[in-house]
C-alpha cells in the first residue's frame, strides 16, 4: 500500500481512468459486434447507421488515448469496405 499522499492520488487517478477507459472499449466493441451483425444479415440501412455509430466511438477512443490511431483507422477502413460490399 501506498505511504506517501502522492502515491495514494496517483492511485485513485488510476483506477477512475481504467473505469472510464474500460467504459470507453466496450462501447466501441459493442458497436462493432451490432455493426457486424448487421453486415451478417445483409442488411444496409442498418448496417450503415451502425457503421456511423462504430465510427464515431472507434475516433473517441483514439481521441481518449485508449486505442492507437492506425489500429482504429485499419478497423473503420475494414468495417467500411464491408459495408460497401451489401451495395
Amino acid at each position: 500500500m501506498a505511504n506517501h499522499l502522492q502515491s495514494k492520488k496517483r492511485i485513485r487517478q488510476s483506477a477512475k481512468r481504467k473505469a472510464r477507459n474500460g467504459s470507453l472499449k466496450s462501447w466501441t466493441r459493442k458497436s462493432i459486434i451490432q455493426l457486424r451483425a448487421a453486415i451478417d444479415a445483409g442488411d444496409l440501412a442498418p448496417a450503415e447507421e451502425a457503421l456511423k455509430v462504430a465510427v464515431k466511438n472507434l475516433d473517441k477512443s483514439v481521441t481518449k488515448n485508449v486505442m492507437k490511431k492506425k489500429t482504429a483507422s485499419r478497423t473503420i477502413s475494414r468495417l467500411t469496405l464491408a459495408v460497401n460490399k451489401l451495395r
